[in-house]
């Protein structure tokens, strides 16, 4: 997880909340919606001017004060209640459940975690046990291979 994903959303800006949705909320096909067709389906549900260049500045945090109507609405299209914008605690836990299902697009991960479902306690435990010595088996070779890539005396 980065940074920037551990913060909650009363540590993030507007900016980032946005971004986080067109990373997280796709289409079926698991492509990004475009700006074009959130900010077209956001024109129908209010009635207002919201164009696509509008929101790639909100997006990019070259904009920073929509209106009302217009976070409604972007909340409306992403489906999550326009609170995850306006309140940090409900912020913070829509961002939870965001995470989850950024990690349950990953085909792998959701196999995984369906046949967890079946598992005892003690079998939940032995593969959170697995998962983890994983990671620091990883993060050593990852560690590793970075010394190496930075060569003699780094």
């Amino acid at each position: 997880m980065t940074d920037e994903q551990d913060r909650a959303p009363a540590d993030t800006t507007l900016a980032e909340r946005i971004d986080r949705l067109f990373q997280v909320v796709r289409r079926p096909s698991g492509e990004q919606h475009s700006h074009e067709e959130v900010a077209r389906a956001c024109r129908e549900s209010t009635g207002e001017s919201f164009s696509a260049a509008y929101l790639w500045q909100l997006r990019t945090g070259r904009r920073t004060n929509p209106t009302k109507r217009h976070l409604e609405a972007l909340a409306g299209f992403f489906q999550v209640p326009p609170a995850y914008f306006f309140d940090d605690e409900q912020g913070t836990a829509i961002a939870e459940e965001l995470e989850l299902l950024g990690a349950l697009r990953n085909n792998a991960v959701r196999e995984v975690a369906l046949r967890a479902v079946n598992l005892s306690e003690e079998g939940l435990g032995t593969v959170t046990d697995i998962i983890d010595a994983i990671e620091r088996r990883e993060a050593q070779r990852n560690g590793a291979g970075q010394q190496h890539d930075r060569g003699p005396g780094a």
